[in-house]
């Protein structure tokens, strides 16, 4: 529901699809014949990826519910919704949508340095106050895998998210580096868990997966 600056389709390498109607309402764009992963987005409805999206409050909370509402995702095993940064209309609009649905919680993913953090304690206040269960925290880029020697940087700091989620008292699920070559992959619709099964970044995301579905069951 990053409605101003989708890149959903980008990053799965669906940009070429379209969303159709059915009687049911919207049917989504699938990753695969599969139907395995269901996607739904504002960028399917753009005509060009550098559009703009220049909309007020009542017409971002509209799309939402038709986001939520209004698609026939089939029956799934999960949902997931990724929310812009910040506490706006998006994250309102959303928790009153899901307020009679037994969710599971959220999942925050902050970057390590402070500017960053003073944000995201924000998004934790703003899920306690708001009764939504946080199932931990993902620290993202932390660090620089060198691509030749595999030495990490740490650019940008590290351990801000760890030490985020001993303040908050909520899981820290796990700590992903920046690597070139999942970079690479952005685009191409192709995962790293299965073109890089062993770099460290396939590892940890991995990890939280499992961490995650486990306590989902």
């Amino acid at each position: 529901i990053d409605l101003c600056g989708p890149s959903v389709p980008f990053l799965l390498g669906l940009e070429d699809q379209d969303v159709h109607q059915c009687d049911e309402g919207w049917v989504p764009v699938y990753t695969s014949a599969e139907k395995k992963l269901a996607v739904m987005s504002i960028g399917f409805l753009l005509k060009n990826r550098s559009d703009a999206v220049i909309w007020r409050g009542p017409k971002k909370t509209a799309m939402i519910k038709q986001f939520l509402e209004d698609v026939n995702w089939d029956e799934l095993d999960y949902l997931i919704i990724d929310t812009p940064p910040g506490t706006s209309d998006e994250h309102i609009t959303v928790m009153e949508c899901l307020k009679t649905v037994n969710t599971d919680g959220a999942i925050i993913v902050t970057t390590p340095q402070e500017m960053a953090l003073e944000d995201v304690r924000k998004e934790v206040t703003f899920c306690k106050k708001t009764g939504i269960n946080i199932l931990g925290i993902v620290e993202n880029m932390s660090g620089f895998v060198c691509p030749n020697c595999s030495e990490c940087t740490n650019i940008f700091s590290s351990g801000g998210g760890h030490s985020l989620a001993e303040l908050a008292k909520v899981p820290h699920l796990g700590t992903l580096p920046i690597d070139p070559r999942v970079g690479e992959l952005a685009g191409t619709g192709k995962s790293c868990v299965k073109e890089l099964p062993d770099c460290t970044t396939t590892e940890v995301l991995q990890k939280i997966v499992r961490t995650i579905t486990v306590g989902a069951e």
